[in-house]
C-alpha cells in the first residue's frame, strides 16, 4: 500500500505540518517507510491551471513548464492520499489548491482508476464549529465523488499560533490514530 501525504502549508514549521507529521509518525507503526511519502506542496514548482485545455489535447500532460506531471503520477499511484491544509480566508490554501485544479490534467484517467482512500486535516484559527472546516470538507466530498474516491476521514483542528497544535494532546492522540479509519 502506498501512502502520499501533501502539505498545503507554505509555513514549514506550522501547525498544519505538526498535525500531518502526527498522522504519518502513526501510518508508520503500520507501514514501512518506503509505502509512504510527504510532499510540500510549497517547496515545489507548481504553476496555476490557464484553463487552456491543452492537457486534454495532448494526453493529460499539462503545457506549463512544472512538477505538476509529476505531483499527478504520485497521486494515481497512491492508494491513499492524505491532504493537509491551513484554512485560509474560509477555504483551504492556494498552494493545495493549485495542486487539486493540476488534477484536471488526468480527470479521466483518475476517474476511472477510482478506488482511493482520501484522509482530510484543515487546520484553522477558529473552533472547529466554525463553517469554514465543512466548507473545505464539502468542497474535498465533491472531489472524492467526481474521481469515485472515498473520503475515509475529515479532521478539523483549532491551532492559531505555530506551535499551539504541539500543546493540544487531545488532538494529537486522534491524529496518530486517524491511519485506523483507512485501512
Amino acid at each position: 500500500m502506498k501512502v502520499l501525504m501533501l502539505n498545503g502549508s507554505p509555513r514549514m514549521k506550522g501547525n498544519t505540518r505538526t498535525a500531518l507529521l502526527t498522522v504519518k509518525e502513526g501510518i508508520e507503526r503500520e507501514l514501512k517507510p518506503e509505502c509512504l511519502e510527504f510532499y510540500d506542496i510549497s517547496r515545489h514548482k507548481l504553476s496555476p491551471c490557464l484553463a487552456c485545455d491543452g492537457c486534454q489535447k495532448n494526453g493529460g500532460n499539462c503545457v506549463q513548464p512544472d512538477e505538476s506531471a509529476e505531483l499527478i503520477q504520485k497521486i494515481y499511484d497512491a492508494d491513499v492520499v492524505i491532504f493537509g491544509t491551513p484554512v485560509y480566508w474560509w477555504g483551504m490554501s492556494a498552494q493545495l489548491k493549485m495542486a487539486i485544479d493540476k488534477l484536471y490534467s488526468k480527470d479521466g484517467l483518475l476517474k476511472q482508476q477510482g478506488g482511493k482512500k482520501i484522509g482530510l486535516v484543515t487546520v484553522g484559527a477558529a473552533d472547529t464549529e466554525d463553517p469554514e472546516y465543512r466548507l473545505i470538507e464539502e468542497q474535498m466530498t465533491c472531489i472524492c465523488n467526481h474521481l469515485n474516491w472515498k473520503l475515509a476521514f475529515s479532521y478539523g483542528i483549532s491551532a492559531y499560533n505555530p506551535g499551539d497544535l504541539e500543546k493540544n494532546e487531545q488532538a494529537l492522540e486522534v491524529l496518530k490514530e486517524a491511519w485506523g479509519t483507512l485501512e
